[in-house]
């Protein structure tokens, strides 16, 4: 098994042993774009487990290091809000400045999305948040650090959800490598194992996974990307 497979696989065991996964697909989750699924993340519960949370932790900040390279970055920025706790943890493992960046501006000028600091010219910053889905609220927040004038090229998340192949498509255009952990297969492989889905659930998450629009729009959902999401 590669680093990345069972680094995925302890990823989602820790994520179920944690109850962050819920299940309904006869009333399902909505995401802030319309999107319709029959399964939700709570990620922020890792936060209550010390020992899930540093070694996620660890098998973060090794990602990146292995992925993208071990003097690449100048700075962390969290994304608000979630995603600022793992930025500190992944700062201080990394020994770089943190920073935040704001969904939305507070105040005037390219700094205006930034809390914690002003950053020179190229300074090259790793975007860290909890999860993305589509990918579009990351390339708006490396938006917002590159008009403060940092260099952006690497986006590190807990969980993607790697089910809207638009996302890489969107970061990769935007010249901005997503790193992760798991994925919703890696969820749906080891729930299965363990007998957390019932296999109706597991079949249903399946079919999700395999043709989210139609799976969407079946249920209520919208069945193409609008505006943007989270």
């Amino acid at each position: 098994m590669s680093r990345a497979a069972l680094v995925g696989s302890l990823t989602a065991r820790m994520i179920l042993e944690a109850g962050a996964v819920q299940y309904n697909g006869a009333q399902p989750f909505f995401l802030s774009s319309g999107w319709a699924s029959p399964v939700y993340l709570d990620f922020q519960r890792i936060i209550s487990f010390p020992r899930m949370r540093s070694t996620l932790m660890d098998f973060a900040s090794e990602t990146v290091l292995q992925n993208a390279g071990f003097e690449q970055f100048d700075a962390v920025a969290g994304a608000e809000s979630a995603g600022v706790p793992y930025a500190a943890w992944i700062a201080e493992r990394l020994s770089l400045p943190l920073q935040s960046v704001r969904r939305r501006p507070r105040g005037f000028g390219a700094q205006a999305q930034v809390q914690g600091g002003r950053f020179r010219a190229g300074t090259r910053v790793l975007l860290v948040d909890d999860v993305t889905t589509d990918g579009r609220t990351k390339a708006a927040l490396c938006a917002a650090l590159r008009a403060a004038e940092a260099r952006v090229e690497h986006v590190l998340v807990m969980f993607y959800y790697d089910v809207f192949p638009e996302a890489r498509e969107l970061l990769g255009a935007l010249g901005i490598r997503l790193h992760y952990l798991a994925t919703w297969r890696d969820i749906l492989a080891e729930a299965r194992t363990s007998g957390y889905f019932a296999p109706d659930a597991a079949a249903d998450v399946q079919r999700f996974i395999d043709e989210p629009a139609r799976w969407s729009l079946e249920h209520g959902g919208i069945a193409a990307f609008p505006g943007g999401t989270a």
